[in-house]
């Protein structure tokens, strides 16, 4: 081999290695930037102490865990189950698929507009943000961008779903504080409960006292103790506080007309005094109807008879169910009432 043969064989041999560190380097490059893209799963949900929710419309709800449950930020109830619904879509979050390149610019544009932002918090600590777009063409995902606490933002969207789930994942991420309501309203056992008192303003004979001291129990209407009260059906009353929600939450009235709705005196009123020293009261108003319906004594009213609004301790306002208070807000079916004065036909 001559010396121009052997220049020649080296400077290629330069370059075939050269150009293999290049593509080596330019593939770890890739790796790490594809590891970056679509890395938005959380391994270890167990450590997931704090979520924010933000909304396109400026909505926002903080969840945070406490031990074993999670609250809102005034440490109040909110539902369990959809803050399950969201450690299941963090763990369960996977890959679907990149866009195609001529689309990056349009869904980012699409997505700095309008998306759902999803702040995770592990042990007191940030560590990864979702920006949730709009769902994928096929509505089996949705197109999302990561950011993330050592990587910053990724400008590139890509499709996301959750394994094993058909359909799309914002649904389960909404900052509407009222879809995250408890509807628990009482889940007391009679041992919790030393007195409660129902007073109807529109006919004040039907108001009743109940009182539970130790094994004391008595029963008062319009400030007279019933004397054939009997002790057995006391317990029965005081039972059904085991388990009183209500229906659904506002969605109806706006912020006037509830004040409006406030200033007007309720059909009941009902507190409940617990042994731990709580008190709780609800203010009940009729939900007016232009069909008659009958009510619970069977004569015809002008009003809703199978809801009504209620104002719970904190204010809030929601619809009630009269199946499920009935038990709490009617007297006479368990004690010996005196039913005079009580249009009952």
């Amino acid at each position: 081999m001559n010396k121009k043969k052997l220049i020649l064989l080296v400077a290629s041999l330069g370059i075939i290695v050269a150009l293999t560190m290049y593509t080596m380097s330019l593939m770890d490059n890739s790796g790490k930037s594809v590891t970056e893209l679509i890395d938005f799963a959380v391994e270890d949900t167990t450590t997931v102490d704090k979520i924010v929710i933000t909304d396109a419309y400026s909505n926002k709800i903080e969840i945070i865990k406490d031990g074993e449950r999670w609250t809102d930020t005034d440490g109040s109830c909110i539902s369990q189950e959809n803050a399950h619904f969201i450690l299941e879509a963090l763990s369960k979050i996977e890959f679907k698929g990149y866009l195609p390149d001529n689309s990056h610019k349009q869904f980012v544009k699409l997505m700095s507009a309008q998306h759902t932002k999803v702040e995770i918090f592990q042990e007191g600590e940030w560590v990864k943000t979702w920006y949730i777009g709009p769902s994928a063409q096929d509505h089996y995902g949705q197109i999302m961008l990561l950011e993330t606490a050592e990587d910053g933002k990724s400008d590139v969207p890509v499709m996301m779903k959750i394994k094993g789930l058909q359909g799309i994942i914002e649904p389960r991420f909404f900052a509407d504080k009222r879809k995250w309501m408890c509807t628990n309203i009482f889940a007391l056992s009679v041992d919790k409960i030393s007195k409660v008192d129902v007073r109807f303003n529109e006919e004040p004979a039907r108001s009743f006292t109940v009182t539970k001291n130790k094994s004391d129990l008595a029963v008062y209407q319009q400030g007279k103790k019933l004397e054939n009260a009997e002790t057995a059906m006391i317990f029965r009353y005081l039972q059904n506080f085991k388990k009183i929600h209500f229906d659904i939450p506002n969605y109806e009235l706006n912020d006037k007309q509830i004040d409006s709705l406030k200033r007007t005196t309720p059909f009941a009123v009902m507190t409940v005094n617990q042994t731990s020293g709580k008190s709780s009261k609800l203010r009940m108003f009729r939900i007016p109807t232009e069909t008659p319906q009958r009510n619970e004594f069977g004569y015809e009213v002008l009003v809703d008879m199978n809801k009504f609004w209620c104002e719970l301790p904190n204010g809030e306002l929601v619809k009630c169910q009269y199946f499920v208070f009935n038990p709490i807000l009617i007297g006479h079916p368990y004690f010996p009432m005196n039913m005079e004065g009580i249009r009952t036909e």
